[in-house]
């Protein structure tokens, strides 16, 4: 259970610990570009308590407001990592921070993301318990499919999140 405040932003969940957040960033008209929320749909399917998941689509400002009160935070994206393609990686703490804000965006939504990061850090809501679980594409292009080895990385990126959720204390 949450506890939701008056501007529908919830704080912690029952047991007094401040809420996760998992983000799943990404296009699903782009084919493998929209990895990101199919995981967050394939985990909204045996949810945990004092978990959200949002489909956050192509991040912006307006998700800072769901940073408040966040004590753990998990985006799930597709990333250039120069890996074969369906090949799964977390990056976690400072390593994500590096990930986003270094490198060259190659999408409008990393950029959204790096811009998101930047701005809850001013605010003071960018959460000390963070990872990025990030998917390398084999096609970003139209089409709402995702390629057979993305969609066999669906699974495995699932089970990385409820590892890094459990290992932070949200387990279920």
């Amino acid at each position: 259970m949450r506890t939701v405040r008056p501007d529908g932003r919830s704080e912690v969940d029952g047991g007094g610990r401040p809420r996760a957040l998992v983000l799943g960033i990404g296009n699903l008209l782009m084919r493998d570009d929209g990895v990101g929320v199919r995981v967050v749909q394939a985990l909204q399917k045996k949810p945990w308590p004092g978990v959200e998941y949002l489909d956050a689509g192509t991040a912006s400002f307006a998700l800072n407001a769901r940073l408040h009160g966040v004590g753990a935070l998990v985006v799930i994206d597709a990333a250039q990592m120069r890996a074969p393609p369906g090949t799964v990686q977390v990056f976690e703490g400072e390593a994500m921070d590096r990930f986003i804000g270094v490198r060259h965006p190659a999408s409008v939504h990393e950029l959204g993301l790096a811009d998101l990061m930047a701005q809850a850090r001013l605010t003071g809501d960018w959460p000390a318990s963070r990872a990025l679980v990030a998917i390398q594409p084999a096609v970003v292009d139209w089409g709402e499919a995702l390629t057979a080895p993305v969609q066999a990385a669906v699974d495995a990126a699932c089970d990385r999140v409820r590892a890094l959720l459990a290992g932070w204390g949200h387990g279920a």
